[in-house]
C-alpha cells in the first residue's frame, strides 16, 4: 500500500521524530510511504526520512509559510493535488491536525478515501466548535482517528482504548497508540550499575522554554541542594530560558554545581541520559512525554509533572514520581525522596527500564501494521 504521510514541518521536534517511526513501521510492513511536508524543514531531517525509505515531497522547497487562510489553502491544495496525481496513494496519514482540518478535507476532495489522522495534543486546545468539527470528521470522513495518549483521546471523545494488534481498528473509530522509543536511543539490556559513593546527578534534556517548565529547574535543584550538598545538575539543550537559568544559578550561589551542556545531536543523547540519575520534566504542557521514555530506556528515574500524557508514561511510585505542575518545592521534595533512599532510586531505575520496554519500535510497528491491515 502506498501511504501519503502529511506533516506540517520536518524539524527536530517530538512529532517529527515520532512520524519518522511511523515511516519506519510502514516500510517494515511492506508499505511505501510518501511524505508531504508543507512548510519548514531541515536538510538533515529530510535526509533521515529518505534514509528510512520515504519519498519526501516538499510543498515549500524554501521552507516558508504563506500568510492567511486563503493563501495557505491554495498552497496546500496545489501541493497535495500534484503529489496525489504523481503518486496515486492508497491511503493518507495526516499528522498533527494542522493547519486545522484543511489537509483532511483537501485529500478527501482529491479522491483519497482511506485517511487516518493522528492528534499529538489534548483536545482542550480546541474550541467547542473545533471539537465538534473533529468529531464529525472522525465519524464521516476519517477511516480512523489515532491519539497518542488515552487522556488525549478522552478529551476528544469522552472514552478511550489502547489499540491492540489482536483487535483491528473499527472503521471511523478512535483509539490510542503510544509513541515509541526513537531509533537513536537504545533500550538498555542490563540495569545501571550505581556507585552510591558518587554524587547523584539531576538532569534535564529539553528545549529550554517556559512551556517546558525550565524556569522551575534551578530553583527546585537549589532547594534540594541545601539538604544534599553533593547533588549535581546537568542541563542538556538550549532555548530562550537558558540565560534565566544561568542567572538563577549564579544568584543562588550554586553555579559550580550546575553544568550547561548545550544542544546535542540525537546520536549524543544516549550518553547524556547515561550521566543522569534523576530526569526532570516539569512541563506545563506535554502531549506524550517522549523525553521521559527516552530517559527510562537508559535507566533514568523520571520526576515529571502531572500533566498531559506523562501520568500514563510514568507509573507514579513505581517507575518514577509525579509532581504538582508548576511547583518547584514539590519537585525538590521528590528529588530528596530519591536521593535520601539510594535503594529506592536503584529499584525505580530498574522499574523504569521495564516500563520503557513497553514502548519499543517493534511494539509500535505491530500496532501500525494491524491498523493498516484493517484499512
Amino acid at each position: 500500500m502506498r501511504v501519503l504521510v502529511c506533516i506540517p514541518c520536518l524539524l527536530t521536534g517530538g512529532t517529527e521524530i515520532q512520524t519518522l517511526s511511523l515511516v519506519e513501521a510502514l516500510v517494515a510492513a511492506g508499505h511505501e510511504p510518501v511524505v508531504a511536508c508543507y512548510f519548514e524543514h531541515t536538510d538533515a531531517m529530510v535526509a533521515r526520512y529518505r534514509g528510512a525509505g520515504a519519498d519526501v515531497r516538499l510543498l515549500s522547497p524554501a521552507g516558508t509559510r504563506p500568510r492567511g487562510v486563503a493563501a495557505t489553502t491554495a498552497m496546500l491544495w496545489r501541493g497535495l493535488r500534484d503529489i496525489v496525481r504523481a503518486t496515486h496513494p492508497h491511503a493518507a496519514h495526516v499528522q498533527y491536525m494542522a493547519p486545522g482540518a484543511l489537509p483532511i478535507l483537501i485529500l478527501r476532495a482529491l479522491g483519497v478515501r482511506r485517511i487516518v489522522a493522528t492528534a499529538h495534543t489534548d483536545g482542550d486546545i480546541y474550541s467547542p466548535r473545533g471539537l465538534k468539527i473533529i468529531r464529525l470528521l472522525s465519524r464521516h470522513v476519517l477511516s480512523a482517528f489515532q491519539c497518542i495518549t488515552e487522556r488525549a483521546e478522552r478529551s476528544f471523545f469522552g472514552s478511550s482504548a489502547l489499540l491492540s494488534p489482536e483487535a483491528p481498528a473499527k472503521r471511523h473509530g478512535h483509539f490510542t497508540i503510544y509513541n515509541n522509543i526513537p531509533s537513536h536511543i537504545a533500550l538498555r539490556t542490563t540495569p545501571r550499575a550505581k556507585d552510591h559513593a558518587e554524587p547523584v546527578t539531576v538532569g534535564v534534556v529539553s528545549r529550554l522554554e517556559h512551556i517546558k517548565g525550565m524556569d522551575l529547574v534551578v530553583p527546585a535543584f537549589a532547594e534540594a541542594l541545601r539538604s544534599r550538598p553533593g547533588l549535581r545538575l546537568l542541563v542538556v539543550g538550549d532555548g530562550s530560558q537558558r540565560s534565566l537559568m544561568e542567572r538563577q544559578a549564579a544568584e543562588a550561589g550554586i553555579a559550580d554545581a550546575v553544568a550547561f551542556a548545550g544542544r546535542k545531536s540525537q546520536e549524543q543523547l544516549s550518553d547524556c541520559y547515561d550521566r543522569i540519575d534523576i530526569l526532570l520534566m516539569p512541563s506545563r504542557s506535554e502531549g506524550f512525554g517522549l523525553t521521559a521514555v527516552e530517559g527510562m530506556a537508559r535507566g533514568c528515574v523520571p520526576v515529571v509533572a502531572d500533566t498531559g500524557g506523562l501520568p500514563e508514561v510514568v507509573r507514579d511510585g513505581v517507575s518514577g514520581l509525579l509532581h504538582r505542575p508548576g511547583d518547584a518545592s514539590d519537585i525538590a521534595a521528590k528529588i530528596l525522596i530519591l536521593t535520601d533512599t539510594p535503594s529506592l532510586l536503584s529499584s525505580m531505575s530498574d522499574a523504569a527500564l521495564s516500563r520503557a520496554a513497553a514502548f519499543t519500535l517493534d511494539a509500535y510497528a505491530r500496532k501500525i501494521r494491524a491498523l493498516y491491515e484493517s484499512l
